[in-house]
């Protein structure tokens, strides 16, 4: 292990615990409800798949410290440690978020060879962002719900998750291939961009829709990953 993996591995997890501090004080003396610090701590613990990129040279080092925290993850839903991401009536969903994180990386991140990374970072920020804004929205301009088994949403919310999705998966597709972040990544026509981000939202915001308790946290990364690797690859 260099001494950049050594460093990543530190910066990881000081950055992890900021989060987590940071979350419980915006809860704690700030007044910012629950529903509202893990969503803070959900979409800054997406973003570090960037921080990822940069400090590690090894994927097998690079992917450690999502992967430990399915089994953190677990005990903080499980025992409540953390009121800014786990209340009462949370689900499993920041477990699931860690699994498909670290499943998408160990798949595609590949940075001494040609690099496959964007379509793990593309699933990522869909759910990072996209599950996000949609939650926010839905919960709080939301008027007009529908409902598939047990999950209940407004279609201001997966209108929401749609556009950021397909956004944020256009902006990764653009700016993350051969970037200082995946210099060994290939640039995508400008085609392939525009249909893997059409496609992926599209299928991101069907999942999101129908994923029952939290699993659209494995879900939406997987899946949205999914149909960005199938265009890739076309």
């Amino acid at each position: 292990m260099i001494v950049n993996n050594y460093i990543g591995l530190a910066a990881s997890y000081a950055y992890a615990i900021a989060l987590l501090v940071i979350g419980e004080l915006l809860r704690k003396f700030g007044g910012i409800q629950p529903d509202l610090t893990r969503k803070f701590i959900h979409i800054g613990a997406g973003m570090w798949t960037f921080g990822v990129l940069a400090l590690f040279n090894s994927w097998q080092v690079g992917i450690i410290p999502f992967a430990s925290f399915i089994f953190l993850n677990y005990l903080f839903y499980r025992y409540r440690l953390v009121g800014a991401m786990d209340t009462s009536s949370s689900s499993p969903g920041t477990v699931y978020f860690a699994i498909s994180v670290t499943l998408l990386f160990a798949v595609f991140w590949r940075p001494m060879l040609i690099d496959t990374v964007p379509i793990a970072t593309a699933g990522v920020m869909a759910m990072t962002w996209g599950d996000a804004l949609a939650a926010l929205i839905g919960k709080n301009y939301g008027k007009h719900k529908y409902q598939f088994g047990d999950s209940t949403r407004t279609w201001e919310g997966s209108i929401v998750m749609f556009v950021s999705s397909a956004i944020v998966i256009f902006l990764v597709l653009t700016l993350l291939p051969s970037s200082f972040l995946s210099p060994n990544s290939l640039t995508w026509e400008t085609w392939k961009v525009l249909v893997a981000s059409f496609l992926a939202a599209c299928a991101a915001t069907l999942v999101e829709a129908v994923s029952p308790h939290g699993t659209d946290n494995l879900t939406v990364p997987l899946v949205a990953a999914g149909v960005v690797g199938v265009i890739f690859y076309i």
